[in-house]
């Protein structure tokens, strides 16, 4: 009997993680997997969604923290495009009513999905983006310029 009780508490539980995570679902939240704040996957392009799951994740997290991300250079050779940061590879511009215009270069781009993965991480390992900055200029700028340059 104690089993069944401590089951139906779990199922409780879930349904109720469910429930709100449905009502949360167009709002930013913290990732469980992560600990990180990601933007809702189901708000994303479809083009987005039916990608990889890391570049979905590139993205989620790119949209959720324009501010970290637009610290952080990329160096796939993006800049003749007009980007300036990391971020830029995956949103052109927030328009005043808050629309998000996606850029899809970071779609077919391993280097600025595999930047945006390494900071996620190291974030989660409790560096700052001073921190992140040099490390994410050594690794990545053997590909080619930085993009804030």
């Amino acid at each position: 009997m104690r089993a069944l009780a401590s089951k139906r508490i779990v199922f409780i539980w879930i349904l109720a993680a469910v429930v709100l995570g449905g009502a949360l679902g167009g709002c930013s939240s913290s990732s469980p997997q992560t600990g990180l704040e990601m933007y809702p996957a189901a708000n994303l392009p479809q083009g987005v969604q039916d990608s990889a799951q890391t570049v979905v994740e590139a993205y989620q997290f790119a949209v959720a923290n324009p501010e970290i991300m637009q610290e952080i250079p990329c160096y796939c050779g993006c800049a003749p495009m007009g980007h300036t940061s990391n971020y830029a590879c995956y949103v052109s511009e927030v328009n005043a009513d808050g629309e998000i215009v996606y850029d899809d270069h970071a779609l077919g781009c391993s280097i600025c999905v595999d930047i945006t993965q390494d900071v996620m991480v190291m974030l989660q390992e409790g560096k700052t983006v001073e921190e992140i900055r040099p490390i994410i200029d050594q690794t990545y700028s053997r590909y080619g310029p930085s993009n804030m340059e």
